[in-house]
Parts: C-alpha cells; structure tokens; sequence
C-alpha cells in the first residue's frame, strides 16, 4: 500500500492526477490524456485493418438491460446507479431543510433509468441482438467508453471512473477462439514496443459470494479468462492492463445473438485499461514523456 500511496503522491505533485477528494476519482492532465491518445492510435494501427465497426456509448446505460445481463446478481459491489430528485416543490423545500440541518438529503433520491457502464461491451450485445441475425462470418466492433466500478482505493490504477477500449468479435466458437489468441499475441506485442515487461496469466472476474467462488473456478478451470500483467505499483503484484475474455454463448443465449445460419453465436472480447496502461507507461519511464527512451516516444508519437 505504500508503494500505491508514494507513487499516486508522485502523481499529483506532478500534476499528471488531480486529486478531487474522492479515492479512485481524478482529473488529468493534458499530458496523461495525450499519453493515453497516443496509445489508442496504435490501437487503431494494429488492429484498423480488421474492418471493426466503430461505436461509441455513453458512460450511462439503460437499466433495463443491465438488469438483463445479470451484471447485478454476479458483481452487486461494483455496480453504480443514478438517482435524481424527481419530487414536488414540498420534496424541494424538505430537501433544502435536511440539507441545512446536515442530514442524509440522498434518501430522497429515485433510481432513474441510467445506470452506470460497468464495462464498455454491455450496451453492444442489445444493440446488436436488435438487428437481427449477424451477417455472414459474424461481427466485429471497436468500442471505448467510460466504466464506473465502485472499489475506492489509494492504489492510483484502481479508479473508480476510467475509460476501457474493447474490441468485440461474435461468430462461431473457432472464430472467438482465434480473436481472442490473435490479440493475446497482438497485446504482448504492443506493450514490448513501448518498452513495458508483461506476462500474460489465467484469471478470474470478482464474482460475488459464495456461490461466487463456484463461478470464478469454473471461469479459471476453463480458461475463459486470461490478463496481461504489467508492473505499476509492485513488481511482485503486477497490474492487470489488458484483458481478453471468452464468453463461449452466455451473452449470445441472454440477448438472442444468432448467426446466419440460426445458430447462437459466441463471444470473445479484448480490453484495454486505458489508464493502467498510461500508469505503467509513467511507472517504467518517469513523469516527464519528454525524458521517456526514443524507440518508446517514436512507437506513441511517431
């Protein structure tokens, strides 16, 4: 932990983080965000040729399919709404009293239909299932967006508000399988061009639980989730930067995601943690990109 606390220390006095009161909750510099630019520019270099299709949600999603994802039932302790005042001039006037008088004015609040994006894919799977039947050969698209997960931390690539760049593919189980393998190999690749030391490990989601533990066994003992790890803020706990998971036909069974042939498709995904990615790149050249090794700055910046 005081290996976390120094370096997000190091951070602010840099001012490469903004410190805002809330842990895991940061501004950023111009310099951070033109790190993690530049990163997603090779990104789109290494896998632009692909032909992936471009879509861009909102930080927020509509509740209704979040609750049809399970996304609830399986991480309940990460999970973010929004609330809003939706009461009457009294309500207001009640509101003004408690908050005079320093009480809790938050139990006046109602669960709007938004709730928070846990991870940039979960919109996609509805949006997709709404056009019907997936073309021939399956689909492939290039998500970002902003992800809320509520685990307050000091350790500064824990954040509470981040942002996941994810490429998504949906076709037969071989066409996954290959994705998912391609951009393992594509991952390590990428990280050792910008002068980051990875390994790549079996893992598991933060299943919820008793019956939790059942699930993040099962996800371990078939391989269904692997990491790439990269020092941040320990060498001996390395930090998960990049994720590359198969869902077999979970989400294409939940949203009716059918292949030409009727069939129900698989799912395969890769995720870049943008800030982690960004964090490493600081931890292992320094907080200044100017002082950062050429073959580094020549890879991001050209």
């Amino acid at each position: 932990m005081d290996m976390q606390v120094s370096f997000l220390d190091r951070l602010f006095d840099a001012g490469l983080l903004i410190e805002t009161g809330v842990e895991g909750l940061y501004g950023r510099s111009g310099e951070f965000e033109g790190v993690i630019a530049a990163f997603e520019r090779l990104i789109d270099r290494t896998g632009g040729e692909d032909g992936a299709e471009a879509i861009r949600f909102p930080p927020g999603m509509n509740r209704a399919f979040f609750e049809k994802s399970g996304y609830m039932k399986s991480f309940p302790q990460l999970a973010g709404t929004v609330h809003s005042f939706c009461g009457c001039e009294l309500d207001h006037i009640s509101l003004l009293k408690c908050m005079e008088e320093g009480g809790d004015w938050t139990e006046g609040q109602k669960a709007t239909e938004i709730v928070l994006t846990p991870a940039a894919c979960y919109p996609l799977y509805p949006t997709v299932a709404k056009r019907g039947a997936l073309p021939a050969g399956g689909g492939l698209y290039d998500l970002q967006s902003w992800c809320f997960r509520h685990e307050p931390s000091n350790d500064p690539a824990r954040q509470q508000l981040f942002r996941m760049r994810e490429y998504v593919c949906m076709g037969t189980e071989a066409k996954v399988t290959e994705f998912r393998q391609l951009w393992m190999d594509r991952g390590v690749k990428m990280m050792q061009d910008v002068g980051l030391s990875v390994e790549i490990d079996i893992a598991n989601d933060p299943f919820f639980g008793r019956a939790g533990k059942l699930l993040a066994n099962n996800q371990r003992d078939q391989s269904l989730k692997f990491e790439l790890l990269i020092p941040v803020t320990s060498d001996v706990k390395k930090t998960a930067c990049m994720s590359f998971n198969y869902h077999q036909d979970a989400f294409g069974a939940k949203w009716g995601l059918a292949l030409e042939d009727g069939s129900v498709a698989h799912t395969a995904c890769v995720g870049f943690g943008l800030e982690r990615i960004a964090l490493a790149l600081f931890a292992a050249h320094g907080l200044d990109t100017k002082d950062w090794p050429d073959n580094v700055r020549t890879v991001l910046w050209g």
